[in-house]
């Protein structure tokens, strides 16, 4: 399943592993790594891997 800009998340491993939010800014790097922003509902954002995240 493809993310979408606005679907809710969580994430499931990295340096943020725990956290969810909103999705924003979905991003393809030069290297070909799927990159987004997540927007906590706290208003705290941060970024990471796509393949990090599930969609709830």
């Amino acid at each position: 399943m493809e993310i979408k800009d606005g679907d809710a998340c969580e994430v499931v491993a990295g340096t943020h592993k725990g956290k969810s939010g909103l999705v924003r800014d979905v991003h393809t790097s030069k290297g070909g790594n799927v990159t987004i922003t997540v927007v906590q509902k706290n208003g705290g954002r941060f970024k990471t891997l796509a393949k990090n995240v599930r969609v709830v």
